[in-house]
């Protein structure tokens, strides 16, 4: 209830600075364009004032969530397109070592893990007997997205980073007296084989 009546004091203005500032994050011009003043300095003091009050955090919060909705922004989606960048190999891009697949032959998903490709055509010179022919060579460079860092926000996002793996060792350590009693011993396991 306490947020509703926050939600609920807000002026239209702080309601569209708001709008406006999860856009692009950005709180001066944010400040500047709603409430029309061209003083940078000025908007960007009374910008950060505004973002600090509670009512405003609070209907940042609010917007925030519906945006995610809107957008059809979930923490799955996110996950299955980090999946793509993190397992993507530039193998699939090949039918050879030097022959590539056709750019339209790839899977969506292939190219979303492409980067940057930039070509460049270079001319070489190839002899037969004492006459030189030029021979136009297309060399194309293909980049994709960085593996290790999508496996790092992978890593975190599945709580797979080293402060879980400290903890469950801590856990571990807590139930060894359990564990042990799940095994037997090598008296008893040499006492049931004889």
């Amino acid at each position: 209830m306490e947020k509703k009546n926050k939600l609920q004091k807000l002026t239209i203005k702080e309601k569209l600075f708001v709008e406006r500032y999860i856009l692009d994050w950005n709180g001066t011009q944010s400040y500047c364009e709603v409430y029309k003043t061209e003083n940078k300095n000025a908007a960007g003091v009374q910008a950060n004032k505004l973002l600090r009050k509670p009512k405003i955090q609070a209907f940042m919060e609010e917007v925030q969530k519906d945006l995610a909705r809107i957008a059809g922004v979930s923490r799955l989606k996110v996950l299955n397109e980090l999946n793509k960048l993190a397992f993507s190999s530039i193998a699939h891009l090949h039918n050879s070592w030097i022959t590539r697949v056709a750019f339209e032959n790839l899977t969506d998903d292939q190219k979303a893990c492409i980067s940057e490709i930039s070509t460049q055509t270079r001319t070489i010179y190839e002899s037969e007997g004492e006459n030189k022919i030029p021979v136009e060579v297309e060399y194309v460079k293909i980049k994709l997205y960085d593996k290790p860092r999508a496996l790092e926000l992978i890593n975190k996002m599945l709580g797979y980073n080293e402060a879980e793996k400290i903890d469950n060792r801590v856990t571990l350590e807590k139930d060894k007296e359990r564990i042990k009693d799940l095994f037997p011993t090598a008296e008893e396991f040499n006492a049931t084989s004889s």
